[in-house]
């Protein structure tokens, strides 16, 4: 039997409202579940609530389980989604790393199917292209909260680390953000002659360099040290300036240049 039918998971339209939002004329006619059998009246009354709540105080006013019980509405219409938004916190620790945990894993936990993952994926996007399009095409440097800000969206609850590379103008103008590679939970392999070909390629005359803890901690390792000095080196001899080497952790980060590190 398909696990996800078993739990009412049943993925809807992306923009049309969820079976309990649908006014009708006359009586109420509560959506009928698995085996003909209505969903209790509790449900639809228990979902009106958090929505009204949400609209009222926004997501300051609701804990990650309440909040994440909001994302999977639309994923499972007719059943009870507090035990696995409860689960997913319980495995993932908070909301942030429940919507950008993998999707295999997001599969571990019982109760999560396809819709589920596509609902968590589409808001973790949502949630990345705003933050980018705070940044791109803007001044880095004048704008450097909005700038940790988009690192932190990205970086800082992934379970692997990631090495983004940021390039910037003359004019210090973001022109481009690329991911030079993914490593596994404590290390990222990143070749200097790549991201100084690609910086030649763009033409650009400043880097900021960027990469994620998972571990939380952003303290740098002897590794990631002798690693920007020889990206440092690389790009000085080309005539490009490093501004930067941001180590991005759970709830804050580490500025090589704040540290004296470069």
């Amino acid at each position: 039997m398909d696990p996800n039918r078993a739990l009412g998971e049943t993925p809807l339209p992306l923009f049309a409202p969820a079976p309990d939002d649908v006014a009708a004329p006359g009586p109420v006619m509560r959506p009928v579940g698995q085996g003909g059998k209505a969903p209790p009246s509790y449900l639809a009354d228990h979902r009106a609530r958090l929505r009204e709540r949400f609209l009222q105080g926004g997501a300051a006013a609701m804990p990650d389980y309440e909040l994440l019980e909001l994302v999977l509405f639309r994923a499972i219409p007719r059943q009870d989604v507090k035990p696995l938004a409860r689960r997913l916190i319980d495995r993932f620790g908070d909301f942030n790393r429940v919507l950008t945990a993998p999707a295999p894993r997001l599969q571990e936990v019982e109760g999560v199917g396809p819709a589920v993952v596509v609902e968590m994926k589409i808001i973790e996007a949502a949630a990345q292209r705003l933050a980018r399009a705070r940044v791109m095409n803007r001044p880095a440097l004048s704008g450097w909260q909005a700038l940790l800000d988009y690192c932190h969206t990205t970086m800082a609850h992934r379970e692997t680390e990631q090495f983004r590379v940021l390039y910037l103008d003359r004019r210090n103008v973001l022109i481009a953000d690329e991911e030079q590679g993914r490593g596994t939970v404590d290390h990222v392999p990143v070749y200097p002659r790549e991201i100084i070909r690609r910086a030649l390629e763009l033409n650009v005359s400043a880097l900021i360099l960027v990469h994620n803890h998972p571990s939380g901690d952003p303290t740098p390792s002897e590794a990631d040290i002798a690693m920007t000095a020889r990206i440092a080196q690389a790009a000085d001899s080309m005539g490009i300036t490093i501004h930067d080497h941001i180590i991005i952790g759970r709830s804050r980060e580490l500025s090589f240049r704040a540290e004296g590190l470069l």
